[in-house]
């Protein structure tokens, strides 16, 4: 199958009549609410792996990487975002063709993690303050949001390991090694369930003293570049992903990065999200004091 005939699949199963046509009316009816225009969209498929499903069908993966042009009263801004997809061949007929859910949230079959775990298990004596550089967080965010920093192990389920290493990356100090539940660290082989588990870092950042340090806000417009947001999809008290605060639009209002479903400069609500729900909670927190 070419490369024009798969672009142009993909192209109708984001804009088109079938598929995830209903994500883009949505997205587009946000940007409408936040007054931002799109100005232009682009896009390209890269095939990442190819199996036999049966003697005459193959089963191609792929992904595409979107990337839109937006304007804001007079600002201008990328964002780009991450679609996987599964075409079925039989030669070059196309049998089905389905745009994949990415396991944006996290679960417990990573590690074996107690989503039990509560601000009991990180509470602090006495209080060390760090030097954090929000520029240097910012920037490792946005060299590593689509791609996987070989110094780090890489998950599965990426989300709340990249923004850790974001954090990292601005000074955060590690400490707590070798109680995984406890404190917030890496070492390379080992790591807290508070650097790798979404439910583990929202609690650690409320009850930290020492080390990563944070204080939670009120509203995501009181966050800065290189703070975190923390989201319970369902609202069951789970959380199941995690957000670094890269920009603001005109509005004040956060854009982030983050991993698994890799995006760039995304509103930060999450509402075009499959993972989005009505009951959905978010936790805003700035790092340091």
């Amino acid at each position: 199958m070419s490369k024009h005939i798969l672009q142009q699949e993909w192209e109708n199963m984001i804009f088109g009549r079938s598929g995830r046509s209903q994500w883009w009316k949505k997205k587009k009816a946000d940007y409408d609410k936040r007054g931002v225009k799109v100005l232009q969209v682009a896009g390209d498929g890269q095939p990442f792996h190819r199996l036999k499903a049966e003697r005459s069908e193959d089963e191609v993966f792929y992904l595409v990487h979107l990337t839109m042009l937006l304007k804001q009263e007079d600002e201008m801004f990328l964002e780009e975002l991450i679609f996987p997809f599964k075409v079925k061949l039989d030669g070059d007929k196309i049998i089905s063709h389905e745009m994949m859910s990415s396991p944006i949230q996290e679960n417990a079959a990573v590690d074996n993690i107690d989503y039990s775990i509560g601000p009991e298990e990180y509470l602090r004596e006495g209080k060390r303050s760090f030097s954090y550089d929000r520029r240097k967080a910012v920037q490792y965010a946005e060299r590593w949001w689509n791609d996987y920093n070989p110094d780090y192990h890489k998950f599965d389920v990426d989300c709340t390991n990249y923004i850790s290493q974001c954090l990292h990356a601005g000074g955060a100090a590690m400490w707590g090694e070798p109680n995984r539940s406890k404190g917030w660290w890496y070492n390379g082989t080992n790591w807290s369930y508070s650097w790798s588990v979404a439910n583990a870092m929202r609690w650690y950042l409320s009850g930290a003293h020492q080390g990563l340090t944070a204080i939670e806000k009120e509203h995501a417009t009181d966050l800065m570049p290189g703070d975190v947001i923390c989201y319970d999809f369902e609202g069951d008290g789970k959380w199941n992903h995690t957000t670094i605060v890269v920009a603001k639009d005109g509005n004040g209002e956060p854009l982030v990065n983050a991993h698994t479903e890799n995006s760039r400069h995304r509103y930060w609500k999450y509402e075009d999200s499959t993972a989005w729900t009505p009951d959905i909670q978010y936790k805003f927190f700035h790092i340091g004091g």
